[in-house]
Parts: structure tokens; C-alpha cells; sequence
């Protein structure tokens, strides 16, 4: 197992890398502990434009996430029956599945305020800049449409795959019929390209809850009769296991229930 010292080491490496690439931020302090280095050094992650990096540069943060990846653990959802509607509590960012749906806004860039605590920026923070430079490549600078989704590769993240769907913002007390549309058009859009792509295992995570405001109790509901739908309707997809990921308690209750009924 590595000793701190050594990841220690790698850290400031990599901070310095990042903090010289703006002016604004070379005269930052390098903090002293391991716990506050990670955080910089996902802060930096987290504010960088989509750019190419050095060969170097890259190697050395593929290390350091996949030395994080290794404390987390990496999970893996096995089938136990025929065409499986799982749920599991717990970080997105350690499942071992084909791909993970991630909750993206119109840009498709990732969420670039330092820290925060959207899946957005767990996703990428885990994944490594490599993907907000996919994401812009593949974006081209244009808007992705709400309810629509778009795939690309996972890096350094277990999934081998990350499919990237705009789910609807609500901004009235309950949401409008025109929204509940667009969200169950993005679980079925990402089971559509998961289907493309010949994928078996894919993992949902709660699209448009939390700083999207969808109420969790509907979302679930529209979540729940939507994937069964879809599978129901494509039984020789080659989609055969879908997880639904909660984190909050709510949501871990909300989907316990609802797939409960059958």
C-alpha cells in the first residue's frame, strides 16, 4: 500500500501543473496536508477549461484517481435474474457497470464551481479532465436539448462509459406536463444509446432532483414507469440490468418502494 508521503508528493505535482497553467493561481499556498491537496487538486480540476494536458500530467492524475478509486472500492452490481431493475444507495462514481447516466446542464462541460456537490462534479472530478475535454469536443460549443443524451467514455472512472443526459430545471412549485415529458424522454433516450452501443448494465442516477428541483417523489415515479416501459418494449435489448443510484435517504426509500409494487 502507498505511504502518504509519496501520494503527498504526487499531489503537489499535480496542483503545481494546474496552478501554473493560469497566472491567476500560481501564487496559491500549497497547503501541507494530503486531505486539503486532494481538495485543491480537485478545485483546480474542477475550474479547468476543456484543453489538452501533457502526456505526463495525465499519467500521474490517472494514478492518483485510480489510488482514490482503490480507497473508495469499486462496486459491481451482479444480474440475478433476467432483464433486473436494481437499486442501490451509495456513490455513483464506484460502480463497475457499462455506463452511469450523469445529470449534465445544456453545455455538457461539467459543473465548474470548485467543490461542489452535484453529481456533475463528482462525475468529472472522478473521471479526470480528459472528459470535459470529450464533452467539448463532442459538444462543439452548442446546447445539448433537454431530454436528449449523449455518450462518451468513462477514463478513469469503473464505468466504461459515461451517457450525459439534460434533464428539465424546474422553477414553479410542481413541475409542468411538458417537463414530466422531457424527464421520461431522458431515461429512455440513455436506454436508447445504451441499446446503440450494445451496452448490458446501466446505471441511473436521480436526473433532475436536488439543484434541478424535480420534485424526488414524481421524478421516481416517472423514473420507475419509464425504464419498465422501455424494457418491456425492447426485449431483445442488449440492456439487461438497470440500477437506479440514490444517495439521499429520500430517494433510497422513494425507489425501494416503487419497485416494490412490481
Amino acid at each position: 500500500m502507498e505511504n502518504s508521503d509519496s501520494e503527498n508528493i504526487r499531489l503537489e505535482w499535480l496542483c503545481r501543473y494546474l496552478l501554473d497553467e493560469n497566472p491567476r493561481y500560481r501564487q496559491m499556498p500549497m497547503p501541507d496536508s494530503r486531505h486539503e491537496r486532494r481538495d485543491l487538486f480537485r478545485a483546480l480540476m474542477n475550474v479547468r477549461l476543456p484543453m489538452p494536458a501533457s502526456e505526463e500530467f495525465l499519467r500521474v492524475q490517472d494514478e492518483q484517481l485510480q489510488v482514490q478509486l482503490a480507497e473508495k472500492g469499486a462496486v459491481e452490481i451482479l444480474r440475478i435474474a433476467q432483464n433486473d431493475i436494481l437499486e442501490w444507495q451509495g456513490d455513483i462514481t464506484r460502480l463497475k457497470v457499462d455506463a452511469i447516466v450523469n445529470a449534465a446542464n445544456s453545455q455538457m462541460l461539467g459543473c465548474f464551481v470548485p467543490l461542489h456537490r452535484c453529481i456533475d462534479n463528482a462525475i468529472h472530478s472522478a473521471a479526470g479532465v480528459q472528459l470535459r475535454l470529450a464533452c467539448e469536443e463532442m459538444m462543439h460549443g452548442t446546447e445539448e436539448p433537454t431530454g436528449s443524451a449523449r455518450i462518451t467514455s468513462g477514463f478513469n472512472l469503473p464505468a466504461k462509459y459515461v451517457i450525459h443526459t439534460v434533464g428539465p430545471i424546474v422553477m414553479t412549485p410542481q413541475p409542468l406536463r411538458q417537463q414530466e415529458v422531457q424527464l421520461a424522454s431522458c431515461y429512455s433516450s440513455c436506454l436508447d444509446l445504451a441499446h446503440k452501443k450494445g451496452l448490458e448494465s446501466v446505471a441511473f442516477c436521480c436526473i433532475s432532483t436536488g439543484e434541478f428541483r424535480f420534485p424526488n417523489d414524481r421524478a421516481c415515479g416517472i423514473a420507475v414507469s419509464t425504464v419498465r416501459s422501455w424494457m418491456a418494449g425492447h426485449p431483445d435489448s442488449s440492456v439487461k440490468t438497470i440500477i437506479f443510484n440514490t444517495f439521499k435517504d429520500i430517494d433510497h426509500e422513494l425507489y425501494q418502494n416503487a419497485l416494490a409494487k412490481g
